[in-house]
């Protein structure tokens, strides 16, 4: 699973469902970013990078959808290799989407005799059922053309922050609707905003640390009511607030654009 990061500890999150619904009671559409009291604050393609661990990808490109794609029969033949007769069977219609049941990919992942076949094919199911989950348990056809373009050196991280902002925009938009966006991320990055250390520890700069693995090793209040978060974000202080996460390793940062700082 190295070439994916560390998607596969997505699996094991628990989401605060009143954590998020309550975020996003704050989301500006406009402005593409969080507003709690007076403090602008949204998730960076540095910070999922980070916490996905993704460093064997080219970050500047990001992925556009083929102007020719080949039929997603076809894509999923060439990654399951299986026949054109089982591929036909699989392929189903839910809510408009054209899809395929998890249950269809799960024997595979589990039995597939090429072992490569296996994990990139549970890599692919993360991705359909955790990061980009439109239709409860399938997998819809876009998640298999992104997919087949991560091979290619594509940045995945662009398209999850899109699909984020998307789906936080329309769940305020609309004033009610499920956040489809990948929510396990979404907690951890405002989480790790409240993650107080009065001393990073060395080890946190190291490439070797994970902080998601480092997230899950750590105690989170649970069973905290909507309204709860909302009192919190509503009287947020710009002291309460950890800006620059633990986990994210120095770099080179834009602190000034002409006169502005």
């Amino acid at each position: 699973m190295e070439r994916y990061g560390d998607i596969a500890h997505l699996i094991t999150i628990r989401v605060d469902e009143q954590l998020i619904q309550a975020m996003v009671r704050f989301w500006d559409p406009a402005y593409q970013c969080f507003t709690f009291n007076q403090e602008d604050m949204t998730p960076t393609i540095e910070e999922y990078a980070a916490l996905l661990r993704i460093d064997n990808v080219q970050f500047g490109k990001i992925y556009v959808k083929e102007l020719k794609p080949i039929t997603f029969k076809k894509k999923l033949i060439r990654l399951t290799d299986m026949t054109n007769a089982w591929a036909e069977k699989q392929i189903k219609k839910k809510n408009e989407t054209i899809c395929i049941p998890w249950s269809s990919l799960r024997e595979l992942v589990l039995n597939h005799p090429d072992i490569l076949k296996r994990v990139n094919l549970f890599a692919l199911a993360i991705y359909g059922l955790v990061i980009f989950l439109k239709v409860l348990g399938h997998l819809e056809v876009a998640v298999f053309d992104f997919f087949e373009r991560l091979k290619q050196g594509v940045n995945p991280v662009p398209t999850i922050l899109v699909e984020t902002f998307r789906s936080l925009s329309t769940c305020r938009r609309v004033g009610k609707g499920r956040f489809i966006g990948c929510a396990q991320l979404l907690n951890v990055w405002i989480l790790s905003h409240f993650w107080k250390v009065e001393r990073t520890p060395f080890h946190m700069f190291s490439k070797t640390f994970a902080p998601l693995e480092a997230y899950l090793k750590k105690e989170w209040s649970k069973e905290v009511t909507e309204q709860h978060w909302v009192s919190v974000f509503q009287n947020l202080r710009a002291e309460d607030i950890t800006w620059r996460a633990p986990w994210i390793r120095p770099s080179t940062l834009l602190y000034k654009c002409g006169s502005q700082d």
